[in-house]
């Protein structure tokens, strides 16, 4: 049996989505049909919608942030039901045998597929289908509209500090954004001392609501200066090309600094100065499913979710055209009427 889906797509780059209609079959066994309620509006969505990698085919159908209701499950699916609120991130399927995936860690799994492209389609439409495994149980405690952007911008800021930091750790968090806002607040919960790393003064006041204990100008030279040796690690969230000299100093020895945000351009550091400091540099994807049920059960328990702009489906194109002026909250999430 096909299901009927209503979906806002892009047919080319840069372009206004337009409404796209389709078909689902049947669903596979080891799948769930999800009545989309909410999606959030990610950087990366839009980076898809434009083409920036150069691997987007059209029409394409973003939305990797995606609250929903079961509405049917497949014959092998047993730790889901019909009317159960789930969520679905950035990664929906792996394959679930590889070493990777038997250590937990399927988030590198070598077979990775994600939400959107590939030839699947995501949460700006109205139903979906995805493997089960990667279908998040949302607690009670989480509001839809602040959940959604926990599966993509949550979990990629709590992964790598909840692997990289703890309690003692003093954190730097580059970016007070989507994914900056939230890392503060995981960090401040888990007991850290945080400092909010920003090239604009207007956002300490934000970033201390967020729970940063300290605030570093990045364009006051005068205040990189006295913050100099004071982090353990820095996530940065920002997809700028950014002189990171300069963050470097900041760190303690042995301190690392971990990207999240794709910039494309490659990064300049001196080997002797990481040598001399013992400093590392290192990448973190989007968390695996043990990870991201992790980081939902943290949320819940300590009230974290994102600060959030909640518009009708049918105003996408607007909020894409704000987000590409930089008009934009720390996240919008798109509803269906």
């Amino acid at each position: 049996m096909t299901v009927p889906v209503r979906a806002y797509a892009a047919t080319s780059p840069g372009r206004p989505l337009e409404i796209l209609n389709y078909e689902l079959g049947d669903l596979h066994p080891d799948e769930v049909r999800i009545e989309v309620s909410h999606s959030g509006l990610c950087r990366s969505d839009l980076d898809a919608l434009d083409d920036r990698l150069g691997t987007s085919s059209y029409p394409l159908v973003a939305g990797h942030e995606i609250i929903g209701q079961v509405s049917a499950v497949g014959s092998s699916v047993t730790h889901l039901r019909v009317g159960q609120r789930v969520g679905v991130g950035p990664i929906c399927n792996t394959c679930l045998n590889c070493e990777y995936c038997a250590s937990g860690r399927d988030n590198v799994c070598s077979k990775v597929e994600f939400t959107i492209g590939g030839g699947r389609r995501g949460g700006f439409a109205d139903i979906v289908h995805v493997p089960a495994a990667y279908a998040f149980p949302i607690p009670d405690s989480l509001g839809s509209e602040n959940a959604a952007p926990l599966l993509c911008a949550g979990i990629t800021s709590y992964a790598p500090i909840s692997r990289h930091t703890t309690s003692e750790s003093h954190v730097g968090v580059i970016g007070i954004g989507g994914l900056g806002h939230l890392a503060l607040k995981f960090a401040a919960a888990r007991g850290s001392e945080v400092t909010a790393i920003s090239t604009s003064p207007r956002k300490a006041d934000a970033a201390r609501r967020f729970g940063a204990h300290n605030f570093v100008a990045s364009s006051d030279a005068e205040q990189l200066r006295r913050a100099a040796g004071s982090l353990d690690f820095i996530l940065s969230t920002v997809d700028a090309d950014l002189n990171w000299l300069d963050y470097l100093n900041l760190l303690r020895p042995d301190g690392k600094i971990c990207f999240v945000g794709a910039s494309m351009g490659p990064i300049g550091v001196p080997a002797a100065m990481l040598i001399m400091g013992q400093y590392s540099l290192v990448g973190s994807a989007a968390g695996s499913r043990a990870t991201t049920t992790e980081m939902l059960e943290f949320s819940a328990r300590h009230q974290i979710w994102a600060e959030t702009e909640v518009v009708p489906m049918s105003d996408i194109n607007r909020a894409i055209e704000r987000m590409r002026s930089g008009d934009a909250p720390f996240r919008f999430v798109l509803t269906h009427e």
